[in-house]
């Protein structure tokens, strides 16, 4: 799995597991939704997500979008 598929995975899990935790347990939980919303569009226009240069780091392989 290369970086761009495990950020997207990430960001889908949090966006995801953040409106539930808003559902069940309190609605300021859609804040992690909006931080997550919010990096994504702005990596969209950047090119720079900070995940993925964490991942890098890890030994992942880049893939086309954030290939660094």
């Amino acid at each position: 799995m290369n970086v761009d598929r495990l950020v997207l995975a990430f960001a889908g899990t949090m966006i995801l597991l953040s409106a539930a935790l808003a559902y069940f347990v309190h609605l300021n939980w859609l804040a992690l939704t909006a931080f997550v919303g919010l990096n994504l569009l702005q990596s969209s226009f950047t090119g720079f997500c900070p995940l993925a240069t964490v991942l890098r780091k890890m030994g992942f392989q880049a893939g086309c979008a954030f290939g660094g």
